[in-house]
């Protein structure tokens, strides 16, 4: 090959060889009885939790964030990445993770533009158990807690703009992670668009916090027509159970009668009893992993 053709082939590959770089995170839930309450039997006593780990390398040193890390280029997908890392941080492996969204702002790290391809897990924590790996300096179960601050509309020529603002909490024991994230959707005409902002966040690293909020809204919308819910459930629950885990995961409440009745099709009942979270037996049921031909 003419000396010239490869000196330009070797500069256009040069030119294209480290854009920026990509990353992957993943979050892992699970459902625990609170602080303080561990032994309790009282459903309400059930809070919704996500992995972090303590960072052991700058940026961010020692600050909470999500497993993750880089991908290494030529050798893995993100997702070979994603579980690679949950065993390297968090000492998970084999679990079912699906992607969430992909993040690119070009200031959401401070050492270059790196993007990230974020992925989420639902864990039954009494099957499964986390501990820090060898690429982590600690990994704790953290209490997640959404709550609504305010909203604010405002009419323009074309529709309307409205913001609504989120204090997300993250807590274990005396370590407390708050971040506040504002909600912009402007609608005009026929067209709704939504962005999201970090107004405040407090001990997690690069922007975890926005991709928390992220993932609890999709949590929030995806229960009613998949089963995800059922990978926080034992093979084997009461109603009582997988209703509260859906009040955890929605914030929607209904009757357990009427809570069935929605559920029908994703539900089949055995023979089974337990005395675990009620006085007397109650009926046992499983997931009809079938349901979805069902209806």
């Amino acid at each position: 090959m003419d000396n010239n053709i490869i000196k330009e082939h070797d500069t256009y590959l040069s030119n294209y060889a480290s854009r920026f770089y990509v990353t992957c995170d993943t979050l892992v839930f699970t459902v625990q009885n609170e602080e303080g309450k561990e032994n309790s039997n009282d459903l309400d006593d059930k809070k919704l939790k996500i992995a972090l780990v303590k960072r052991e390398n700058t940026p961010y040193k020692n600050e909470w964030a999500l497993p993750g890390g880089f991908v290494k280029k030529e050798q893995e997908t993100t997702y070979q990445a994603a579980m690679r890392k949950l065993y390297e941080e968090i000492s998970l492996k084999d679990i079912y993770i699906e992607q969430l969204y992909t993040w690119d702002d070009v200031s959401r790290d401070p050492r270059e533009h790196i993007l990230s391809v974020s992925y989420m897990a639902l864990v039954n924590s009494d099957e499964i158990k986390i501990k820090a790996g060898n690429h982590a300096k600690d990994a704790r179960w953290f209490e997640v807690n959404k709550k609504f601050k305010q909203l604010n509309k405002s009419l323009t020529d074309y529709g309307y703009i409205k913001e609504e603002i989120y204090e997300i909490i993250l807590t274990n024991k005396d370590i407390k992670i708050v971040g506040t994230i504002k909600e912009i959707i402007t609608v005009k005409g026929s067209i709704k668009q939504k962005r999201t902002e970090v107004m405040k966040d407090e001990n997690i690293a690069f922007d975890h916090i926005k991709i928390i909020s992220y993932a609890l809204e999709r949590l929030k919308n995806k229960v009613d027509y998949t089963d995800i819910m059922f990978n926080l459930l034992p093979q084997y629950f009461t109603i009582a159970q997988a209703h509260s885990t859906y009040k955890l995961l929605t914030g929607k409440d209904y009757t357990n009668q009427n809570f069935r009745k929605k559920f029908k099709y994703k539900l089949i009942e055995t023979d089974k009893k337990s005395k675990k979270y009620s006085p007397k037996p109650a009926r046992l049921y499983k997931l009809n992993i079938n349901w979805d031909q069902e209806q």
